[in-house]
């Protein structure tokens, strides 16, 4: 489908954590030997390529090379290029040593370590995310750049100019009120977000500051929609082009 429709990449955990709303049986990328290789047999055929792997956490008590080597080695497998990786410690001293042990076990499998900061996590904006990066000292630890999550941090498009264009890997567009009207933040941001131009976030004004060569997703679930009856289809070609009327030409990815 995202072939069909123009997408050049997609994301995926390697299993998903709660029901799907489109009806879809659960799935296991780490236990099924078989849907890997049909995974890469669709990928192969389709040239799309898995742009990002997501479902990496740090948690508190546990070390993350436990955690997640062998989440790192199917996702090696996979031609996964980075990880999207949050963090759940409050620790934040534990929270940046613990990313840069990922950081150096992804990047001997030659995987991207991509750091999300996400306005309720301890890693909630971006300076800290900046902060934990540089921690990090590695040139294959950058930074995940949530539109969503930028401007309900107080982020404003003038602030990326302070912001060194290589700490940023990789862009996740979405669209949203500028005050929530959901009272969960989690909610809103994994279960109901807008398409580009349907909110009031500056986009266009953010997407000028940001680097024109990365690899940019559309984070756009819409549980409501979904419910509602309108197809996955629908759904993913309606984003696909609302978005494409804000990157314009300068961006590549």
């Amino acid at each position: 489908m995202a072939a069909r429709l123009g997408y050049r990449h997609v994301t995926t955990v390697l299993e998903p954590s709660r029901k799907s709303v489109e009806g879809h049986p659960h799935f296991s990328l780490r236990s099924d030997a078989a849907l890997r290789s049909d995974l890469l047999s669709v990928l192969d055929d389709t040239g799309i390529s898995i742009a990002s792997g997501e479902g990496i956490a740090i948690v508190p008590g546990r070390d993350v090379r436990e955690a997640h080597v062998r989440d790192l080695e199917i996702m090696s497998e996979l031609a996964i290029a980075r990880i999207n990786v949050v963090s759940l410690d409050p620790d934040l001293s534990r929270t940046f040593d613990q990313l840069a042990l990922l950081a150096e076990l992804a990047g001997s499998f030659d995987i991207e370590t991509l750091i999300e900061f996400v306005p309720i996590f301890p890693i909630r904006n971006i300076d800290i995310a900046l902060q934990a990066i540089e921690h990090v000292g590695r040139s294959d630890c950058r930074m995940m750049f949530d539109t969503m999550h930028f401007c309900r941090t107080g982020g404003r498009p003038e602030d990326i100019d302070h912001v060194d264009p290589n700490a940023i890997g990789y862009i996740q567009i979405s669209d949203a009120p500028r005050e929530a009207i959901i009272p969960d933040y989690m909610e809103e941001a994994v279960c109901e977000r807008m398409a580009p131009g349907e909110g009031e976030l500056p986009l266009a004004e953010i997407l000028a500051e940001l680097p024109g060569n990365l690899v940019v997703g559309v984070e756009v679930p819409q549980r409501s929609a979904a419910l509602a009856g309108v197809s996955l289809e629908a759904r993913m070609a309606r984003c696909l082009s609302a978005t494409r009327r804000f990157l314009g030409q300068d961006f590549t990815g």
